[in-house]
């Protein structure tokens, strides 16, 4: 469960409100685009110290996540420096700036740099890129024992997942919670 709820908090609403007006997140009511990113939030284990969100965009849900759990350090990834820059704003502005990072690369370049190799804790992907592509990077860059949380399409939809092979790219096992999945990483 979140520490602090990030529904309610004014200046991620602000924040994601400028990021919706100039075109950088959907159109759904901003609240419910908070909402449903502290699906992430809630399946992150209470364990985790560190947190990297791949394809950050406009902030969903790395900055939710920052909000709602005030001790992690997270970092936020994107290739777009349009993107990044306005992600430096919004961390400046929210005053979370001490622990979260906003990195401009792709996840490839990201993933090759000195430490960042199986570093963190958790990886968050909303919208990220199909679905080996995302737990194949998400995977490279979370430690043994962590986790890999991604957005999940409706209930109703057929399991995306089931058809891939998980155990080559460190997954031990996953389940589906919600509106998110929960990949836990056991590397050999």
């Amino acid at each position: 469960m979140a520490d602090l709820d990030p529904v309610q908090h004014e200046g991620l609403l602000r924040v994601l409100g400028e990021a919706q007006r100039i075109g950088a997140l959907g159109t759904q009511p901003v609240h419910e685009i908070i909402d449903h990113a502290t699906a992430f939030v809630d399946a992150l284990p209470i364990t985790t110290q560190s947190c990297v969100d791949l394809g950050s965009g406009a902030g969903v849900p790395g900055l939710v996540i920052a909000i709602a759990r005030p001790h992690l350090q997270v970092t936020l990834v994107d290739r777009r420096s349009k993107r990044t820059d306005s992600l430096q704003r919004a961390v400046l502005v929210l005053g979370i700036h001490d622990r979260v990072t906003v990195v401009c690369a792709d996840v490839e370049d990201f993933s090759r740099r000195p430490g960042i190799r199986r570093s963190f804790d958790a990886a968050c992907a909303r919208g990220f890129g199909p679905p080996v592509y995302t737990i194949e990077w998400s995977s490279e860059l979370v430690r043994t024992g962590g986790v890999v949380v991604v957005s999940e399409p409706p209930a109703e939809s057929p399991d995306r997942w089931e058809h891939l092979q998980l155990e080559p790219l460190g997954i031990a096992r996953y389940q589906r919670t919600g509106r998110v999945a929960v990949f836990h990483v056991e590397h050999s």
